[in-house]
């Protein structure tokens, strides 16, 4: 993903290097942050003070290879904090219709797919019973498809806590769509 080399040009400062950084690495802090929260401006927000973050805490980076777990945790521990801001205000209720676009999403079917707003908040809508722990592990899982070792070195949570945060994840989207659709 990233070389030391490169790492090394950032801890001198150098912006040039950095940028390239910010090019690999915004794709899937992105993609990471609009799963977690399940709106665009939200997940661009999280991305941008992740870089930021990133660039200030540069030195603590030893080795390429903790680089991209580095970043994840960065972006999921970001995504947390706007998650537990978000739970003062008002919460989300699904209509109909918003059950109707998940029941056509589920179907498969190339005429019912979704657009990036309505993913959102179908993803958004299956998910916000979840925990935070429950949400980051089940997308870094189910939807980024990550080994349980890589999102263990993520969250810190251990392979045990992330099994049973999965398990509870998953039971309650199966019952949400099964009550539902």
């Amino acid at each position: 993903m990233i070389d030391l080399e490169i790492i090394e040009e950032c801890r001198n400062g150098n912006r040039q290097k950095f940028r390239e950084v910010v090019r690999t690495v915004s794709p899937f802090a992105y993609s990471v942050a609009f799963r977690m929260l399940g709106d665009e401006e939200s997940a661009k927000d999280i991305v941008q003070e992740s870089l930021i973050t990133m660039w200030e805490n540069m030195k603590r980076i030893r080795s390429a290879d903790a680089f991209k777990t580095w970043v994840y945790r960065i972006v999921v521990n970001k995504c947390y904090d706007q998650m537990r801001k978000g739970k003062r205000e008002s919460e989300f209720r699904p209509d109909e219709q918003t059950w109707m676009v998940i029941s056509n999403h589920m179907s498969h079917e190339p005429a019912s797919e979704l657009e990036n707003s309505e993913t959102a908040r179908a993803i958004k809508l299956l998910t916000e019973k979840l925990s935070p722990r429950q949400k980051a592990v089940f997308i870094l899982s189910d939807l980024e498809e990550m080994t349980s070792d890589e999102i263990s070195a993520i969250t810190g949570m251990s392979k045990r806590n992330i099994k049973a945060n999965l398990f509870y994840a998953r039971k309650s989207i199966r019952g949400m769509i099964s009550k539902y659709i």
